[in-house]
């Protein structure tokens, strides 16, 4: 498949008056056109960092540092400010955390709506306008002619989500990054907003890059998902290698942690232990070693590479070594997360 977006080496870090915090640690991975990615991973693991540095919307104590970020093979790392607005909306979207934020509360809805499209299609206010309505409609929102001249705050979290969705969406991106969309919405508006993104992925072959905590989420969306811990990729495969077939001691963690709605008996939750690395001193080694039960002398002293398993799959273990001595036994752990 086509590459819309390949990023080789990412690192980012913030300047604070205590040090560096190494956010992003040597991030690698692609998205390819019309398809939708999966970005896991708990809160502080540089998931939402990392779409931000791409787009290059951190603040000024910020320091991004990558190999190259390819974007329809062209390297935007080192772009301007004035050439990433030009791409930013217009061939790239995002959907923030946070629509009540995101959106500002001075203007309309509508108004909202036609500024990136006036400015990157040439369009008049009136075609802009019309078009606005257009994608209030496609997004669902009833009466989209009267939504265009609201204020964000007589929408409810959401439509305001929708609303969102449809700005990021008003030129039709070839890249749709949604950073936490359903956070904060009840479980039937998820639902609702999920099937919206897989309906316009589906109509507009928008390629998306969905950042999420929530595995059911991306199982419902994503093809491919990467599992990030400590500022690193740890894991990498399709849903099915993921979720069936995973081999990283964290992806086991993730899915311990997660209700299993199949189960009729009362099922306990597994919680990871301990806390996450501290991003000011990150380890030299494997970055979820003092978490992990199966943790080596390796593991403390030497970061993993991504060991290559099979059609895509990776993981960044030493128990995928072919000398790994707790293999076995790792294994066996396997097969129990698999038969969930």
């Amino acid at each position: 498949m086509e590459k819309i977006l390949e990023v080789k080496e990412l690192k980012t870090s913030f300047k604070t008056h205590i040090g560096d915090v190494k956010a992003v640690r040597g991030v690698t991975f692609h998205v390819n056109k019309g398809e939708a990615l999966g970005i896991v991973g708990e809160s502080g693991c540089g998931k939402s960092v990392t779409m931000m540095s791409i787009m290059k919307l951190l603040a000024e104590n910020a320091k991004i540092d990558c190999k190259e970020i390819l974007f329809n093979g062209e390297d935007i790392s080192k772009y301007s400010e004035k050439q990433m607005e030009e791409i930013r909306g217009e061939k790239m979207g995002m959907i923030f955390q946070d629509p009540m934020t995101s959106l500002n509360p001075l203007y309309t809805i509508g108004e909202q709506l036609i500024e990136h499209y006036m400015k990157h299609k040439k369009a008049s206010k009136k075609e802009a306008w019309e078009k606005g309505i257009e994608m209030l409609g496609l997004v669902g929102i009833p009466s989209p002619e009267k939504r265009m001249k609201q204020y964000p705050h007589e929408f409810s979290g959401g439509m305001r989500q929708r609303a969102m969705i449809a700005i990021s969406l008003m030129c039709e991106p070839e890249l749709l990054i949604a950073d936490e969309p359903t956070t904060a919405l009840d479980v039937t508006i998820q639902a609702q907003i999920l099937d919206l993104m897989k309906s316009l992925k589906s109509k507009l072959n928008t390629a998306i890059i969905l950042i999420t905590h929530d595995l059911g989420v991306v199982a419902d969306l994503c093809s491919r998902i990467n599992v990030m811990y400590g500022g690193v990729i740890v894991e990498t495969g399709s849903a099915e290698d993921i979720f069936y077939r995973g081999k990283h001691p964290y992806t086991w963690g993730l899915l311990k942690s997660v209700p299993d709605p199949m189960k009729k008996e009362k099922e306990k939750l597994i919680p990871i232990d301990g806390q996450p690395p501290d991003l000011l001193k990150p380890p030299v080694g494997c970055p979820f070693a003092d978490r992990c039960d199966y943790t080596m002398k390796i593991c403390m002293e030497n970061l993993p590479p991504l060991f290559d398993l099979e059609d895509g799959h990776k993981s960044r273990c030493w128990l995928c070594h072919k000398n790994a001595p707790k293999v076995d036994r790792a294994l066996n752990e396997l097969e129990k997360v698999g038969g969930r």
